[in-house]
């Protein structure tokens, strides 16, 4: 089965991050995935650096951009504004997400804003025919009830005009599997892509996993284990996880991997050179892309 892949970065906050991000983006293009999403901060706080992202993308590369779209911090006018421009520039993709509030508490709608995803679906294809993809979770959203509750707001956001779903990073691919069967038991149709998060910094991402719901197991805690000063095998230890929790989903019929990069190109292209990915063209030099 061949095997599609896309790719996450997040928007630059300096002259020196921008650098990083162009890098990461040159390394990787020649990798053809099938897109390359960029992310919002909490509360639409990199909104207008995503927005030039987007954009020099969409001028200086072959890459497919997906603009990341939430529904926080932003009145439905402005959001549909920010639409209308993505469509001027040749954007045909959005990542459609509720967002998380600046100070990372409750939900709170914005007034005269879009009060949810399925409500920000409707708009963005109201204003135009946008591919829409959209957040789904194997273990559940912290502020779900239960796995049904979050699997009933899927589809939701499918009846709205959602035509993928992609998974929050989730270490424990059984957690896939059954998330997927389950959903397709409830009516999901539409393609559910993993989400995979390689990375060194590995208590980073015990922190990000706290915040958004996502286990951490005590496997993947015993080969980190005693490794803070060790870069070299940490980043053996990521390639090979992330390439050993990809063969295993592919193997049971997922065709489509979705890569959070936190803009660490080399990583990810190590591991979709394990998983037998090619590039179809020679990198840019990366002065280029400075």
């Amino acid at each position: 089965m061949s095997l599609n892949v896309s790719f996450e970065f997040f928007p630059p906050r300096s002259e020196e991050a921008e650098q990083t991000l162009w890098r990461a983006i040159r390394r990787l293009e020649p990798l053809s995935p099938s897109f390359v999403s960029v992310t919002y901060g909490a509360g639409g706080s990199t909104r207008e650096r995503t927005h030039a992202t987007v954009k020099r993308i969409v001028d200086e590369t072959r890459l497919k951009p997906a603009a990341h779209l939430t529904c926080v911090g932003a009145t439905r006018d402005e959001i549909d504004g920010v639409i209308r421009d993505y469509w001027a520039a040749g954007v045909r993709h959005i990542v459609a997400l509720r967002g998380d509030m600046p100070d990372m508490g409750p939900y709170r709608p914005t007034p005269d804003g879009y009060e949810s995803t399925p409500a920000l679906i409707e708009g963005i294809r109201a204003i135009g025919e946008f591919e829409v993809s959209v957040s789904c979770y194997p273990e559940k959203h912290p502020d779900s009830a239960t796995l049904d509750a979050d699997i009933d707001l899927l589809k939701r956001k499918i009846d709205a005009g959602a035509t993928r779903a992609i998974t929050q990073f989730c270490f424990e691919t059984d957690a896939h599997i059954r998330f997927l069967e389950r959903a397709r038991r409830l009516g999901v149709k539409i393609p559910v892509v993993p989400g995979i998060m390689p990375t060194t910094n590995f208590k980073g991402i015990v922190r990000m996993a706290a915040r958004c719901g996502a286990s951490v197991p005590a496997w993947l805690h015993d080969r980190f284990e005693g490794l803070d000063d060790d870069l070299e095998t940490r980043k053996l230890i990521a390639a090979t996880v992330a390439a050993e929790q990809v063969e295993r989903l592919t193997a049971i019929g997922f065709a489509d991997i979705h890569f959070y990069t936190l803009n660490q190109a080399d990583l990810t292209y190590a591991i979709c050179r394990i998983l037998g990915i090619k590039p179809s063209a020679p990198s840019a030099p990366l002065e280029a892309a400075a």
